[in-house]
């Protein structure tokens, strides 16, 4: 039988539990942070040049790649007017993502805003359009029947289509984040924290 007493007791050793495990795991961070800033303090000139040329270094090759991307067409949403350009462009990148709209359909105009956003964040990828109503024989080829249709292309090879907004919560007005999470889990992009 347990006593009201008891029962104080029992729920103030788990508390005690909590509170110690809390303690401890406090004390590790401010022990690791202490030699972290120990670390700091006893860098030489040299160690800290070392550092500073590795950081730029890191940046110019940073820069270069966004340059190569950049003049691949990548940070800009793009039209591709033809299958030849489609093909070609599915090719010079690794990670396309293209939109299969058609005009008079106006949830593709809400996958335009999206993708637009997105292409400007992430230059690792290539963010096409294209008009499937031009294009009928690859409508027919990857079996496009629902608009809008978002395909995934990774190294050339379709990964996976995107078919209206049910992965995105089904709503018209789903958030930007929620299309990023989508394209980043299919390896089409690289999160940014």
């Amino acid at each position: 039988m347990v006593t009201e007493e008891g029962h104080s007791d029992c729920c103030r050793t788990v508390g005690d539990v909590l509170t110690h495990t809390l303690v401890t795991a406090l004390e590790e961070k401010e022990a690791q942070l202490d030699q972290e800033l120990e670390y700091y303090d006893n860098l030489r000139d040299d160690d800290l040049e070392e550092l500073r040329r590795k950081r730029l270094e890191q940046m110019k090759d940073n820069h270069q790649r966004a340059a190569k991307f950049r003049s691949e067409g990548h940070g800009s949403y793009t039209e591709v007017v033809n299958e030849k350009d489609f093909f070609e462009q599915t090719k010079k990148s690794k990670h396309v993502v293209c939109h299969f709209y058609r005009p008079s359909t106006w949830r593709c105009q809400i996958v335009d805003k999206h993708m637009q956003v997105l292409a400007e964040r992430h230059l690792e990828c290539r963010f096409l359009k294209m008009n499937i109503e031009k294009s009928p024989y690859l409508a027919e080829k990857l079996r496009i029947i629902m608009l809008p249709t978002i395909m995934l292309i990774n190294e050339g090879r379709t990964e996976h289509s995107i078919i209206g907004f049910d992965e995105m919560g089904g709503s018209d007005d789903f958030e930007t984040e929620a299309f990023e999470e989508i394209l980043s889990q299919w390896g089409s992009i690289h999160k940014h924290n």
